[in-house]
């Protein structure tokens, strides 16, 4: 962002106690909702999806979807000033933006598939076990953080994206096949996705600043107008959303699952992983240094404290949003005061249902253009933190079996129908049995392999190992 100087001086700036003059500080404050706002609502839209409610204008089940939208940006806001302005141990009090997290719907939709209504007491229950299993690693994060190398995080990240990347085929082309709609994959439905695509990629490649930083927020904006004019967009129901509503506790009721439970405990690793990744990121572009243990384990108990409460009112477990660490570097500006004038706004969205019933008005087939880009986003970052690997024999190893049957059980869970349901939930996620395997095999096997151990593995792919 241009004019720094007119916010503050260069130490200013780097300052996490810093206030700018509120002019400044409340759009640099809004601008962290408007890169996060889309990624914080969709994981909502996709797991109503999954458990087969809320859509449609006559859908009984749809004020459901409108206060699961609306908790999203709630929670995201009382998350985001446990970061910022935090109490006790908890919070890194540092400009960290919490939102809904992408990371746990693989495992929330074998739990919900096709359940309705019926499946959500369970899938709370396991929100607020694992936000409060989350909070605990804040006290061993340091620790268990040498079980948890670029080789399993990357691979845990590329799972995500995978596992999420069928969704957004699936609503670019319509919603999902058992919804039984006869135009799914019409050409209608995927000229409404292709728009909201190529705006977004346009805006990304060939703008700058906050225009390129929300290019996913313009391109469904654009798309939603298209599906307007094209008279996919229905408003009845925002008439009928009320103009204020509070939070209700165990609104979905609550209920111990030991699948939920499980798995939201073990993917609170992946979690707390990636916010010690964003602290680092946001405390080495913002103000040059590294990040403190205290920070790293504030940040750590927030995001679980978090969960937790956000599970209490039926609302999905919340993570730091990556988007605005990078937001940070390009603002140059570092304070947490700025972050909290965004969590704010976003706390007052969350009070009016009208907000999330307009949000509820866009098409599927909108949200699906801009979900397969977020998702092929996720694959990327996995990617790009796979880099960071050196890729000897050994790694390869590693990464070809854990890979082959994480996304094989995904793409093919008939193969373990014989198991309790339990075991079921857990493994056909993919995501879970990928991560255990890597991480045993990464603590198990010597640190370099043999040539003649991986001869039969490696078959025509003999790429000599880094010394």
């Amino acid at each position: 962002m241009a004019g720094n100087n007119s916010i503050g001086t260069p130490d200013q700036l780097q300052d996490p106690n810093y206030t700018p003059p509120l002019a400044k500080a409340i759009p640099l404050g809004i601008q962290h909702v408007l890169a996060m706002f889309v990624s914080n609502v969709t994981p909502a839209i996709i797991v109503c999806g999954a458990a087969g409610f809320g859509f449609g204008s006559n859908s009984p089940d749809f004020p459901e979807m409108i206060y699961m939208i609306q908790m999203s940006m709630f929670f995201a806001g009382i998350a985001t000033l446990f970061q910022t302005i935090g109490f006790g141990p908890v919070g890194a009090r540092l400009p960290i933006v919490q939102g809904t997290s992408f990371a746990f719907i693989p495992i929330m939709i074998p739990l919900v598939a096709g359940k309705g209504l019926e499946a959500m007491p369970a899938l709370f229950g396991g929100v607020l076990i694992g936000g409060l299993f989350h909070a605990c690693l804040g006290t061993v994060i340091g620790k268990i953080r040498f079980a948890l190398p670029p080789l399993v995080t990357g691979l845990v990240v590329l799972m995500i994206g995978l596992a999420l990347v069928k969704i957004g085929i699936q609503y670019a082309a319509g919603g999902v096949p058992a919804m039984g709609k006869p135009e799914f994959g019409s050409l209608e439905n995927w000229s409404v996705a292709l728009v909201v695509i190529f705006v977004t990629l346009g805006l990304k490649f060939f703008s700058r600043g906050m225009v390129s930083v929300s290019a996913v927020l313009i391109g469904l904006l654009v798309g939603y107008v298209v599906a307007y004019f094209m008279g996919m967009v229905h408003f009845g129901n925002v008439s009928k959303a009320a103009a204020f509503a509070l939070p209700s506790p165990l609104h979905f009721g609550f209920e111990f699952s030991f699948a939920a439970i499980i798995g939201f405990c073990l993917m609170a690793f992946v979690s707390a992983v990636e916010t010690v990744g964003d602290v680092s990121g946001i405390t080495k572009g913002g103000a040059k240094r590294e990040a403190t243990t205290e920070e790293i384990s504030g940040a750590t108990y927030a995001d679980g404290f978090g969960s937790a409460t956000a599970g209490l009112f039926g609302c999905l477990p919340n993570t730091s949003f990556s988007q605005n660490v990078g937001l940070i570097a390009m603002t140059g500006v570092m304070s947490r005061h700025v972050v909290t004038i965004g969590a704010i706004f976003l706390i007052i969205c969350g009070l009016v249902p009208k907000v999330g019933a307009i949000i509820s008005t866009v098409p599927i087939e909108v949200l699906g253009g801009g979900v397969i880009v977020m998702f092929g986003m996720v694959c990327a970052a996995g990617i790009s933190m796979l880099s960071d690997v050196d890729w000897n024999r050994r790694n390869m190893v590693i990464f070809a079996v854990a890979l082959s049957i994480g996304l094989g059980l995904q793409l093919v869970p008939e193969a373990l129908q014989h198991l309790p349901q339990t075991a079921k939930v857990l493994l056909t996620s993919g995501l879970l049995p990928a991560a255990f395997i890597a991480i045993i095999l990464n603590l198990i096997l010597p640190e370099h392999l043999d040539e003649d151990q991986t001869e039969e593995i490696s078959g025509g792919l003999r790429g000599e190992s880094k010394p």
